[in-house]
């Protein structure tokens, strides 16, 4: 049986005073983190702020597009996009 995948677009501020999922921007999730944008500090706190927001393991969530910029596309394994966002909407 395959693994279900899904995509989920960001918009995400680095530098910011805390870690948190701010909510929607447009058909994107707005994402602050505070590690800075350099060397790869921000994707990962992203992918380590969305797999604990999701109760999935940090290994099944990848950047697949936007590796330099504010706007984001996260491969998700492990779970569908209709149950990822429903986990995101009841937090």
């Amino acid at each position: 049986m395959a693994q279900s995948a899904t995509r989920l677009r960001l918009r995400v501020a680095a530098g910011a005073t805390r870690n948190e999922l701010a909510g929607r921007y447009g058909d994107a999730w707005k994402v602050r983190v505070g590690a800075a944008p350099e060397r790869g500090r921000a994707n990962e706190a992203v992918l380590q702020l969305l797999a604990t927001e999701l109760g999935l393991p940090r290994a099944s969530l990848s950047v697949v597009s936007g590796h330099t910029g504010r706007d984001k596309v996260i491969e998700l394994k492990g779970i569908d996009a209709a149950e990822a966002e429903r986990r995101l909407e009841q937090r």
